[in-house]
Parts: structure tokens; sequence; C-alpha cells
């Protein structure tokens, strides 16, 4: 009788206490919808029902804010930067993974080192290589920088490792050159590994928004992240107007994730098919 007692109890207290940080975490999404059918009044208020201003606020949002403009900017620089970095880290992870050599493992030290680097020491020799490239204002300069990254390298040698070693050296010896191994055999077994990184990689480009607020200085330019910021930083605010622009730019991010939670779940845990 005890033990049932004790049981329930915890059961209650785990189900409590995750019920409550779900509902933390789920809390200023449900804010920000809800502010998005308020007046800025009534969000500076702390007004937390349903308003009647959401004609209004979407209305002014698509007056102020060119949305094709500034979505396609977005979307410009998020599919590059996710299919150019996706493309890069994956190969350098295969290759530190497949070919060993004696300095191998110090390169790979030395690049994992870069992580410890924070991006602030790094604006400004970007900038002045940018500058000197004549890439300032030009969305390849918000892609460049991220295309090396060492984590998501980093993610994919260790994903490699499950990779089976005993495909490869039968590819080898059907004849397969090295690039067709790895575009072939590897791409198509290491799906899920791709399905995880592209969601990481996809979300922190869209998000993306120190280094675009450096190099990007047009209106013509400018990302969304960048757009809402301005509305968020002028001299009498909109709220209103800042929650419709955020839970639109929250959208595209919202669809990739649940469209590929099952292949993220399974990169993370590093399963190979």
């Amino acid at each position: 009788m005890n033990t049932s007692v004790t049981r329930n109890a915890s059961a209650v207290f785990t189900y409590g206490f995750l019920g409550l940080m779900a509902f933390l975490s789920v809390f200023p999404f449900i804010w920000m919808v809800l502010g998005a059918t308020n007046s800025s009044i009534d969000i500076i208020k702390g007004n937390l029902l349903p308003g009647e201003a959401l004609a209004t606020n979407v209305g002014n949002f698509f007056t102020l804010v060119n949305v094709p403009l500034v979505f396609w900017n977005s979307a410009k620089v998020t599919i590059l930067a996710t299919v150019l970095t996706l493309a890069v880290s994956s190969l350098a992870g295969y290759g530190f993974e497949m070919f060993r050599s004696r300095q191998r493992e110090r390169v790979y030290r030395v690049m994992l080192l870069t992580l410890m680097i924070p991006f602030a020491a790094l604006m400004i020799p970007l900038f002045i290589m940018m500058g000197k490239s004549g890439l300032i204002n030009t969305h390849l300069a918000v892609v460049l920088p991220s295309i090396g990254s060492a984590f998501v390298i980093f993610y994919f040698r260790q994903s490699t490792k499950a990779f089976p070693s005993e495909l490869r050296d039968a590819a080898k010896v059907d004849g397969l050159k090295e690039w067709q191994i790895f575009l072939f055999i590897y791409v198509p077994v290491m799906r899920s590994t791709y399905a995880a990184a592209f969601i990481i990689v996809f979300m922190t480009a869209w998000n993306n928004y120190l280094w675009p607020l450096i190099v990007l200085q047009s209106n013509e330019t400018k990302t969304i992240t960048l757009v809402i910021s301005s509305l968020a930083s002028a001299y009498y605010p909109d709220y209103g107007v800042v929650m419709v622009g955020t839970i639109l730019a929250t959208l595209p991010t919202l669809a990739v994730f649940f469209f590929m939670q099952r292949q993220f779940v399974q990169g993370m845990l590093g399963s190979v098919k």
C-alpha cells in the first residue's frame, strides 16, 4: 500500500513538474499570439486576454514592411547558408573520420579550439575582410562566415563514427571512387544526421541577427530579424505590430522543425539506416 501511494505521488510530482516546465516554455509564444490581437497600450498594461486589434496590427505591419522583400532576403540567406554549410561540413566531417594521417588530430583539435573564440572577437577582422572584398551590404557577406562551422563539422564527424566501414570497403571493391562513395552511399545512409543538421543550421541562419546587423546597411538587403528589431526600437514602438512580425518570422522555423522532427530525433541519437 505504501509503495503504491509513493509511486502515485512520484508520478504526480513528475508529471506536474513536466507540465509546469512545458507551460513555461510555451507561455512566451502564447503571450506573443495574444499580444498580436491587442493594441500597443494593452500590451504595455500586461493584458493577457484576446483583443480586437489583430486586423489593425496585421494591416499596419504590411503597410510598414515590404513583407515579400524581407522574407525573400531571409529565405535567400538561409537557404544558401544551409546548403553550403551542410555540403562543406559533411565533407569535412567525413574526411576527418575516414582519412588517417599524423596531422589529422592536430588540425581537428585546432578547429575545435575555434569554438572557444567569441564571435565579438571576430567581427572586426571579418568586417575588414568583407570590406576589402567589396562584399559589404551583400547577402554573400552574411553567408560566407557561416559555411565553415566547427560545431557542424564536429557533429558530422561524431555521427560518421557510426557509419559502417564495411559499406565503404565493399564500394571500393566494386570500383567506386571516393566522391561516389560519399555521394551515393554516405549521404543516403546518413540522411537522419543531415536532417538534424539541417534543422540546426536552418534555425541558426534564419534567426541570425548580430552579423547581418553589421554588414547589411540598406533597407533593400535587410532580413526579417533586422526589420522586426527596427520596429521594436522605434521612438514609439507599436508592440502589436512587433508581435505580428515575430509570429510571421517564427512560422518558417516551426514548419521546418515539425516537418522534420522525427528525423531530427533520429539524427541526434546517432541513428544510421
